[in-house]
């Protein structure tokens, strides 16, 4: 089974945008492109950073992740980037650094 990632991509009006995929660098390419792939909210608000990235095990808790992430406060989802917030979900981390900033 292939795991899956959970990504929080910052633009440069410092929105996070939370998604999920199971090719961190080419999702984060399609982002950056501003193509027919990236996300309506990412589009035009580039340079994009890729901040924050894990591992699961499966779709199914890549989307309970996903979910928890987006009901979180801005606050919250700062102290999970800097790793002061644990997550209830087994994670791993993944290699942010192969993604890092793209002008779109």
């Amino acid at each position: 089974m292939q795991p899956w990632f959970l990504y929080i991509i910052e633009n440069k009006y410092q929105h996070y945008y939370t998604g999920i995929c199971k090719d961190l660098s080419k999702r984060f390419v399609q982002h950056s492109s501003s193509g027919p792939l990236c996300a309506k909210a990412l589009r035009g608000k580039g340079p994009l950073k890729m901040i924050y990235a894990v591992k699961l095990l499966d779709h199914s808790d890549a989307l309970k992740m996903e979910l928890w992430v987006k009901k979180l406060t801005k606050a919250k989802k700062v102290q999970l980037v800097s790793g002061k917030l644990l997550s209830p979900f087994a994670t791993e981390a993944a290699p942010v650094a192969t993604a890092g900033t793209t002008e779109c």
